[in-house]
C-alpha cells in the first residue's frame, strides 16, 4: 500500500510529528514526574532545559543532579514532608535509571529510520519494524510512567496528590504549547 500519510501545508510529515510527539511525551511525561519540575522551572524555559537533558550528552552525575534539583522543586509544589521526600526518591530515581535506556533506544530506532528512508529503494520493511519499536518503547515507558505516578501517589495525601496532578496538567499544557509547530 502506498497511501501517503496526511501532511499539513508546510509542516513535517504526520507520521513523523506522531512518533515525535508520542514517543517524546512518553518519554517526556516520565522524565518530567521523575525530575519534578516545578512552576519556577517552567518560567526558566522548558524546552532549552529538557533539550540540554534529552540530547544525550548527559552524564548520569548530571542526570541525577538535574533530578536532585527537579525534585526541589517538587517538594516544594506538593508540600512533601522529610519522610515522604526520603521514600519519593528512590522511586523517582529508579524511574529515571529505568526510562534514560529506552531514551538511547530510540535515538537508535531514529537513525535506522533515516537510514531505512535514504536506501533506494525506501526500505519499507525497516521502516515499519522502526514504527513497531518506537511504539512499543513508547508503551513501556508509559507503563514505566504510570507505575510511578501510582507509587508516588501512594506516599501522598490527598492534597498533595491534588496538588502533584495540577503541577502534571501544568506541565502538560505547557508541553502542548511547546509541542506546536511554529510558523
Amino acid at each position: 500500500m502506498n497511501t501517503p500519510l496526511p501532511t499539513p501545508t508546510g509542516g513535517p510529515p504526520f507520521r513523523r510529528r506522531l512518533f515525535n510527539r508520542y514517543t517524546l511525551l512518553a518519554f517526556l511525561g516520565g522524565a518530567v514526574l521523575a525530575a519534578g519540575i516545578g512552576a519556577t522551572a517552567l518560567g526558566a524555559g522548558m524546552s532549552c532545559q529538557h533539550g540540554m537533558m534529552m540530547d544525550g550528552t548527559q552524564s548520569a552525575a548530571d542526570v541525577s543532579a538535574h533530578v536532585d534539583h527537579m525534585l526541589k522543586h517538587l517538594y516544594v509544589e506538593i508540600d512533601a514532608t522529610p519522610a515522604q521526600k526520603a521514600q519519593i526518591d528512590p522511586l523517582v530515581k529508579q524511574a529515571v535509571n529505568d526510562l534514560l535506556p529506552l531514551h538511547t533506544q530510540l535515538q537508535s530506532a531514529h537513525s535506522r529510520a533515516m537510514q531505512a528512508l535514504q536506501q533506494a529503494p525506501v526500505d519499507r520493511s525497516a521502516l515499519e519494524a522502526v514504527r513497531v519499536e518506537h511504539l512499543q518503547l513508547a508503551d513501556q515507558a508509559s507503563k514505566r510512567f504510570v507505575q510511578l505516578i501510582a507509587d508516588v501517589g501512594d506516599v501522598l495525601t490527598p492534597p498533595q496528590r491534588k496538588a502533584l496532578a495540577e503541577h502534571l496538567e501544568q506541565m502538560h499544557r505547557m508541553q502542548r504549547t511547546h509541542a506546536m509547530p511554529h510558523s
